[in-house]
């Protein structure tokens, strides 16, 4: 009886539509062209221009941002000549103080610590990108911060704080302090970040000799 045939290996471009599952030629782009499903359209590639250049720029301008953001103070309140500032760690130690534990955590996490994650998959994995060389021990990084990036909810944050602060205008004057406007920034900027980034740059570029 004859042995079975051994599998035909696969193209090393062949990717998968994530709406069809249509496996097709990954297609070479130029700068600034998208590629779409050849079946049902769906979005398959970006070639950004300048990808790990002006991603990396974003990460470190959000850097600088998420510092402001959680050293100065991000509202105040003024009533009769006295006026009380607040920053975001000011404002989670009260939370926790007061028994509300939970909502504390919850807040911490979705304005703190995803954000920072999010930073560092940008500065850990570009930076030695940039360099021309890339460990694949940062692949499961990579994979971890963007599985937990739709909850990375500080723009629900802000609106939520925004319409608090409404309903207490008419009782005193109402000051956005500098960490407001850095996080509103930082929204953006990490928008933009996710936007310029090509993961393709991520899979292709050699790894370094010590994890080779």
């Amino acid at each position: 009886m004859p042995a079975p045939a051994a599998p035909l290996p696969l193209p090393p471009d062949l990717i998968a539509c994530h709406e069809c599952d249509l496996l097709q030629t990954g297609p070479h782009l130029a700068p600034g062209e998208t590629a779409r499903c050849v079946r049902c359209g769906a979005f398959l590639a970006r070639n950004p221009p300048d990808s790990a250049d002006r991603t990396l720029a974003l990460g470190c301008t959000a850097a600088i941002l998420y510092l402001i953001a959680n050293a100065w103070p991000l509202v105040g309140l003024e009533m009769q000549g006295q006026r009380v500032e607040v920053t975001l760690l000011a404002a989670l130690r009260a939370l926790w103080h007061d028994g509300m534990q939970p909502v504390a955590a919850l807040v911490g996490v979705t304005t703190l610590l995803f954000p920072l994650l999010e930073l560092a998959m940008i500065l850990v994995v570009l930076v030695p990108l940039r360099l021309g060389r890339v460990s694949p021990r940062v692949a499961p990084l990579f994979r971890l911060v963007r599985a937990l990036r739709p909850w990375g909810m500080v723009e629900v944050f802000l609106l939520g704080m925004l319409v608090s602060l409404v309903k207490l205008s008419h009782l005193a004057e109402v000051i956005l302090g500098p960490a407001f406007w850095a996080m509103a920034a930082l929204i953006v900027v990490l928008t933009f970040a996710a936007r310029a980034f090509d993961s393709r740059l991520l899979w292709q570029a050699p790894a370094t000799g010590a994890d080779a």
